[in-house]
């Protein structure tokens, strides 16, 4: 293992100037004006993948993006892991808030990262997570120090809900075949207090339409007589949680995972530092469900957030009406025992129930995932736990992540395999957000623990 570290080593800057070339391109799936890009960006993949030495590489054609596939199979006696990762990318938008362009990868250091952090949109979600995979492949075949069979399975959808993965997983169950799925989508605590994660929230996402008049009126003649959507969702909106912060929807906790208290006292180990916390995101103050902490409330409770509200008029200048609808995108983060058909039928039915009777209300669902846990115990925890613990040289322990895969709970009912999430990068990385960026540090370690999980997990 040493050797393949030392090649690691040698050839750190190469793996940056590499990485920089996925980053420049805009493989943006939300948008259909950068099909090319993502392609392009498949292709791309294909062939790193396929220096590093995997065989039977191919860019499989879906009913939307491919997918990028490759293996090396050394004997049917050793495991297999399956590494999942996705090459496809948030949109940069808004782009008059990022310092540089968002696919013009630079490096610059941080009171985070001392030691520099590559800046662009998809460095850290998960452009610069997989490519870590690639690299520790190539390095581990360089070194002729691969302990197992290993496939990979990259995705160009994943911000788009992944489509077509299901689909894909389901009629390629045997090309899949493996015995776990190694996934770095995810983050750690801190650098350090290295984490793995062993939990994921599910998700329900709809978009709530509230309609009054039969059209825009004058808000001089109108205004004060009739409902006006705006005002009418905004408070339906404000109706869904309480004071406690407490989500109001009939049924909604019915079946929330009641989590032990030993299990709590185990995750509040990690140090929740409010201040740094309210200092990373500019706020004075913090707020959520009563009787929880912050680290509580961000992994084993379930929440409510809008997203996104709008309405009426909104360019330029002033516009004189009372709209005649209102729109509002809702998430809704659920834990184990919920499931998003559940969750959504109960906000629907809830939705249509506070309405006023002088509008009318409509639910459109969007996509949902399910909760995801690993446990502790497992021996694919262990293997991460103890591959992140010789890189780093720190005790690693649990941590259950506020986000979602949902793409986790399909391959362990379709493939028959754990997913271990082995992320490494951190919340403060602006994923999603303008100024995106992935520490060098973080990089690296990344690298570094990869070969240590295939040697773990194989022993």
């Amino acid at each position: 293992m040493q050797e393949t570290l030392n090649y690691i080593q040698e050839n750190k800057q190469r793996y940056v100037d590499e990485l920089f070339e996925l980053l420049k391109i805009a493989s943006i799936s939300a948008d259909p004006a950068y099909k090319d890009e993502v392609l392009k960006c498949a292709d791309e993949v294909a062939k790193f993948l396929k220096d590093a030495g995997a065989d039977d590489v191919e860019v499989c054609g879906t009913k939307g993006y491919p997918i990028v596939f490759g293996q090396k199979f050394l004997d049917k006696d050793l495991p297999t892991v399956l590494v999942y990762g996705h090459y496809d990318v948030q949109p940069p938008d808004p782009l008059e808030l990022w310092t540089k362009p968002p696919f013009e990868p630079y490096i610059e250091k941080t009171e985070i990262h001392p030691e520099g952090a590559i800046f662009a949109r998809g460095s850290a979600d998960d452009k610069g997570q997989f490519f870590m995979h690639i690299k520790a492949f190539e390095a581990m075949m360089k070194t002729n120090t691969l302990p197992c069979n290993v496939k990979f399975i990259f995705e160009g959808e994943e911000e788009v809900g992944s489509k077509s993965l299901e689909d894909f997983v389901n009629e390629n169950k045997e090309k899949l075949a493996c015995d776990v799925i190694l996934i770095s989508d995810t983050h750690i605590y801190s650098n350090e207090q290295p984490t793995v994660t062993t939990g994921l929230r599910g998700l329900s996402y709809v978009e709530v339409e509230v309609e009054g008049p039969n059209r825009d009126l004058h808000s001089g003649l109108y205004g004060g007589a009739v409902p006006n959507p705006i005002h009418v969702l905004s408070r339906m909106i404000a109706n869904l949680i309480d004071e406690n912060g407490h989500i109001t929807i009939d049924g909604f906790y019915d079946n929330v995972e009641t989590v032990s208290d030993e299990e709590r006292a185990e995750m509040n180990k990690l140090k929740d530092d409010q201040e740094h916390f309210k200092k990373s995101i500019g706020l004075n103050g913090v707020e959520g469900e009563k009787g929880y902490t912050t680290l509580e409330r961000t992994s084993i409770r379930p929440t409510l957030d809008c997203n996104g509200i709008w309405g009426g008029y909104t360019g330029e200048g002033a516009k004189t009406v009372i709209p005649s609808k209102a729109f509002a995108k809702i998430s809704m983060r659920l834990v184990p025992y919920q499931t998003p058909e559940e969750i959504t039928e109960k906000f629907t039915k809830y939705f249509e129930k506070i309405a006023p009777a002088n509008v009318k209300v409509k639910v459109n669902p969007h996509h949902g995932g399910m909760p995801y846990v690993l446990p502790s115990d497992t021996k694919e925890f262990r293997a991460a736990k103890t591959a992140m613990e010789t890189a780093f040289g720190k005790e690693v322990l649990p941590y259950r992540s506020g986000g979602s895969i949902p793409i986790t709970a399909m391959f362990e009912q379709v493939l028959g395999a754990k997913s271990v999430l082995m992320g490494f990068g951190l919340d403060s990385d602006a994923i999603h957000s303008p100024n995106e960026h992935y520490g060098l540090f973080n990089f690296y370690k990344g690298i570094e623990s990869i070969p240590l999980f295939f040697e773990n997990y194989t022993k």
